[in-house]
């Protein structure tokens, strides 16, 4: 490949589109192995699996840390460290929404109606293909001979059920480095600079069973009081504002003849702005149901801070756009979601931090989530790029 670095960030393009079925056969044995949030044992051996194919493309990392994830997956650091200046973080979950067995029912898609292959599988898309991208940028970077900062990959198995684990790991992590990246999927291409804020909310109705048919009058229904709360709940909402409130969970009840004493729901709520988080807080404690016997308790867990693009991290979006104009894309847009993902912790800090630099595809979350192969080479180039550039230390005239 060729060393002068105008050249490089080309030529890196080019090596990937070569290797680009060794990038894809990694991604289907991260796939082959089910990785659901829920399952330790699945979870334990993932990523050992994601360590061993890490080790067999990097070589042994010069630093090495597992930290327990208790009731979570682990959380996996690897450190290589660099022939240049500057220290880059790239993370990723290896932990999906799917619970396992899910893998042997999964059928693949037809191509697009404009005859571009998919490529599918529990997690292809969120986020295991961006896992195998970041570990052969490096790969990529260091075989272009150009000087690399320090790399540090962090892995963790509890993103999809809140990092509750991981994120003290991930904000040292970041607090560490210089810039991080996360390998998260894209926008269709785009890089996810603003994500929205996370509330998992626990709203538990405590009333008063009886009878329900001798003393029905006796009773206070838990059920009937939580459901008129999650619709008082629902009415918080303000789409224009970016605000979403979603009762995914409702249980409750000991009988279907028994006055309901307790009922609990799990309600997912987004917001883009810390305003709307306290506009959310005030109006959902300020619901009053019909029967005042009923008593409702509402845990105000935010899981995750809106995310946005701060100063720290424009020229780390300027840089990833230079990369990517010098490989010959017409632009690389970046966007707001409504997803969260680690990335709003470190963007929080006020650290230099891009999202999106993962897979092209679509179905996040969803049967039949997938990837477009034909991109792999062009995604993996970019980060492999950002790698070369950020030894040049230009990123980072924001800290």
């Amino acid at each position: 490949m060729p060393e002068t670095p105008a050249a490089a960030p080309a030529a890196l393009l080019t090596h990937a589109q070569s290797v680009s079925s060794r990038i894809v056969d990694d991604i289907v044995t991260l796939v082959g192995h089910e990785t659901s949030s829920y399952d330790l044992p699945a979870l334990a051996s993932g990523l050992d699996l994601l360590r061993d194919l890490t080790v067999q493309r990097l070589g042994r990392p010069d630093r090495e840390e597992r930290h327990p994830g208790g009731a979570c997956g682990d959380t996996l650091t690897l450190t290589y460290e660099g022939t240049g200046p500057g220290h880059l973080a790239l993370v990723g979950h290896y932990d999906t929404v799917w619970p396992t067995g899910t893998l042997s029912g999964w059928q693949q898609p037809e191509p697009s109606a404009d005859g571009r292959e998919k490529l599918s599988g529990p997690g292809i898309f969120d986020m295991k293909s961006g896992l195998a991208q970041g570990i052969w940028a490096l790969k990529l970077a260091r075989e272009s001979g150009t000087p690399l900062p320090t790399v540090t990959f962090l892995f963790n198995g509890d993103e999809e059920i809140g990092s509750l684990s991981s994120r003290p790991v991930i904000e040292a992590t970041a607090q560490g480095v210089d810039a991080t990246l996360v390998l998260e999927p894209s926008a269709h291409g785009a890089v996810k600079t603003a994500r929205k804020g996370t509330g998992i909310f626990q709203v538990t109705a405590t009333g008063v069973e009886s009878h329900a048919g001798l003393a029905p009058e006796d009773g206070a229904s838990a059920i009937t009081a939580l459901a008129e709360f999650v619709v008082a709940a629902a009415a918080v909402a303000d789409p224009a504002q970016g605000t979403t409130i979603n009762t995914g969970l409702f249980k409750g009840g000991s009988g279907i003849n028994v006055v309901a004493g307790h009922a609990t729901a799990g309600v997912d709520i987004r917001v883009s702005s810390a305003a709307e988080q306290a506009r959310v807080d005030a109006e959902l404690d300020a619901i009053k149901v019909s029967d005042p016997r009923v008593r409702i308790d509402i845990d105000h867990a935010w899981n995750r801070p809106p995310m946005t693009l701060g100063p720290a991290s424009v020229p780390l979006l300027t840089l990833a756009r230079e990369v990517a104009r010098s490989q010959g894309r017409p632009s690389l847009p970046d966007t707001a979601v409504g997803g969260a993902s680690d990335a709003n912790f470190i963007a929080a800090l006020g650290l230099p931090v891009l999202c999106g630099m993962g897979a092209v595809g679509n179905g996040a979350h969803a049967k039949g989530e997938y990837i477009y192969p034909d991109t792999i080479p062009e995604q993996t180039a970019l980060v492999a790029g950002m790698l070369g550039g950020a030894a040049e230390g230009g990123a980072w005239a924001g800290r």
